[in-house]
């Protein structure tokens, strides 16, 4: 089993974050899984090869996408299509509004590249704190769980 967790993590906040996900789908999945973590900007479009599930954890800048985070979808989006139809996705973003047209974009990225979200991306904002990273945690785990046991 391959997982990938891409995550743009330009603050301390976000950092924690990253990590908390990262750990999650280390404990809910075997000891034989394939974690990978990596920023958006090193992401290339074989990244996504023998995949078996997908978290992608990103910023709200100006009430919208992250700038990085849309990069790596400019750069890969159109050597994504057809090959990971599917592909069982789960989506935080850490706003610093209200997260929605960051929110709405995801969707429309993962419905045009037939992925699976397991559930609605969690728009994580306010002020921080460690809730977040329990919220994170849940997500991940969800995710790791659902593809190690086959529902996803």
């Amino acid at each position: 089993m391959k997982l990938l967790l891409i995550a743009q993590t330009p603050s301390k906040n976000t950092i924690e974050l990253g990590d908390a996900a990262y750990s999650a789908l280390c404990t809910y999945s075997s000891s034989s899984a394939e974690i990978i973590q990596k920023s958006p900007t090193d992401v290339t479009a074989n990244d996504l090869d023998n995949c078996d599930g997908l978290l992608i954890g990103t910023i709200e800048n100006i009430g919208a996408l992250a700038g990085l985070t849309k990069d790596m979808f400019d750069r890969c989006y159109n050597d994504w299509l057809g090959l990971y139809d599917g592909l069982p996705v789960g989506v935080y973003i850490r706003a610093g509004l209200d997260g929605t047209a960051t929110k709405r974009t995801l969707i429309s990225y993962a419905n045009a590249q037939s992925w699976r979200l397991i559930r609605e991306p969690i728009i994580l904002h306010g002020t921080y704190n460690q809730q977040m990273c329990a919220t994170v945690s849940d997500l991940a785990g969800a995710l790791a769980a659902g593809v190690e046991a086959g529902i996803y």
